[in-house]
């Protein structure tokens, strides 16, 4: 199916962007939203186009308040909103599932390897004793010494691609 090919090619290329340079392209993203509301205008009309576009919304919605707190770029963002438009609202959201987690668990290695392990068990029982649930601004401190970032796009891919080879996880 052409729409799996174009998911499928886009997802390859934003990772390979997103790993070398930091950056998922325009010229990737915009043509998959594009191709994905001509196909299903095209093969269901009106109802065709109201499922790309909501999966289009929601796709964009989901990583929209990271992106306006700074902490992920529009790239991230606009490749969301291309795998909605190519999948449908269903498939971006259990999607998001799978890329929240694996997001999550590069998080948790990259802070873990920045503080050391014993540090960070140390650390991670100190704010549960303590209830300070501080982990936000380790993650998203604007100090250079302990900024830890990632190509979140990294994680889109992995995670749409569970999605994609392995289905929903209910």
């Amino acid at each position: 199916m052409i729409i799996n090919f174009v998911l499928i090619t886009a997802l390859i290329i934003s990772l390979i962007t997103d790993i070398k340079n930091r950056k998922i392209l325009n010229i990737v993203t915009l043509p998959a939203i594009i191709i994905g509301f001509i196909y299903y205008t095209s093969v269901q009309g009106l109802e065709g186009f109201l499922f790309s576009g909501k999966g289009f919304l929601l796709g964009l919605s989901l990583l929209l308040i990271p992106y306006l707190l700074g902490g992920m770029g529009a790239g991230d963002v606009k490749l969301m909103a291309a795998i909605g438009a190519l999948m449908g609202t269903s498939f971006v959201l259990y999607s998001f599932v799978y890329i929240a987690l694996i997001g999550g668990v590069i998080s948790i290695v990259l802070i873990m390897k920045k503080s050391g392990i014993k540090t960070s068990i140390k650390s991670f029982f100190f704010q549960i004793i303590y209830l300070r649930g501080n982990l936000g601004s380790i993650l998203f401190s604007k100090e250079k010494s302990t900024s830890i970032s990632f190509p979140y796009g990294v994680a889109i891919v992995f995670g749409t691609l569970c999605m994609f080879v392995r289905g929903s996880f209910i």
